[in-house]
């Protein structure tokens, strides 16, 4: 073999080696940084989309379940004495308009008056029996 038989050997071993090594880069950088990365772009998105689906789809379900609550207008307290019968105390006042006042009052005049105890009814609209909201 002469010179230019061993140096024509070694452009073909040095271009088939370059070629190896650019697809090795080609396939290394394919595999390694872009598939993962649109996949993973990929995913980002369908998790915020899902996400935000179910938010959506919660709020839609929860305001069509939901119902303005009719809440009475009048509010009673009751008294009741240690043996559990209803009793009536003088000087105190035992109708109100709102649930929050009624409980107020409720609560002082469980301080006041310690031996009894006491309830907040009030009588809905279709029921003939009153409705017990608090009792202490």
């Amino acid at each position: 073999m002469n010179v230019r038989e061993h140096l024509n050997s070694f452009k073909a071993f040095i271009l088939a080696g370059t070629a190896v090594i650019t697809f090795s880069h080609f396939v290394y950088n394919l595999f390694g940084y872009t598939i993962p990365g649109v996949v993973i772009d990929f995913f980002k998105e369908f998790g915020a989309a899902v996400i935000m689906l179910s938010v959506f789809a919660f709020a839609l379900l929860w305001l069509l379940r939901a119902r303005p609550q009719k809440r009475p207008k009048q509010y009673s307290v009751v008294c009741y004495d240690v043996f559990g019968s209803e009793s009536k105390i003088d000087s105190l006042r035992t109708e109100f308009r709102t649930h929050d006042v009624a409980w107020s009052f409720m609560k002082q005049y469980k301080k006041s008056y310690p031996l009894y105890n006491f309830a907040l009814v009030s009588q809905a609209q279709n029921s003939e029996k009153k409705t017990i909201f608090r009792y202490i």
